[in-house]
């Protein structure tokens, strides 16, 4: 295992960390706020909070280039899977920010943010740019598992390849 692959490990890991912190805190915060303003919680931003604490654990675990890290590659598979739908179900259920669900469901969030940076109380379209954020960190996060799992296979393969020709000769 070279100096490349293990420089490589750890920054995928790191990418899969801050990416993950960055979706968990948003959808947290949002949660927060819809919490105090009596709305209900949707099971899509329940899932993303569930995806992004996993993650943000198993990237912390395996942040080290030990030589087993890298024998987690089917649990970054799994993970980009997580990454997958939950990038899928953020994605369909708003489209833009014009949609209905965005203002019915998260005017909680977003008039007690507004309400608390200006304090008149007015709905704004500041709230584009946290979900977009979650959008976007959601899609980084499942590229960051991805390139993790297809590193730990060939990690693993060279590995495998490597013991079969001690073995031979």
């Amino acid at each position: 295992m070279g100096v490349v692959t293990k420089a490589l490990h750890v920054t995928l890991r790191l990418w899969q960390l801050i990416s993950s912190v960055i979706v968990l805190g948003i959808l947290a915060r949002f949660l927060h706020y819809v919490a105090r303003g009596g709305g209900g919680r949707d099971g899509r931003v329940i899932y993303g909070i569930i995806a992004a604490s996993i993650s943000t654990l198993f990237a912390l675990a395996l942040l080290a280039p030990f030589k087993w890290a890298f024998w987690a590659f089917p649990m970054d598979l799994i993970l980009f899977i997580m990454w997958l739908i939950a990038f899928s179900l953020f994605a369909t259920r708003a489209r833009n920010c014009s949609a209905g669900w965005f203002f019915s469901y998260w005017r909680p969030y977003w008039s007690e943010a507004w309400e608390d940076s200006n304090g008149d109380g007015q709905q704004g379209t500041s709230g584009c740019g946290p979900w977009r954020t979650v959008l976007a960190f959601s899609f980084m996060a499942m590229i960051a598992f991805l390139a993790s799992a297809i590193l730990g296979a060939i990690v693993l393969a060279r590995r495998l390849q490597k013991k079969r020709r001690e073995k031979r000769g």
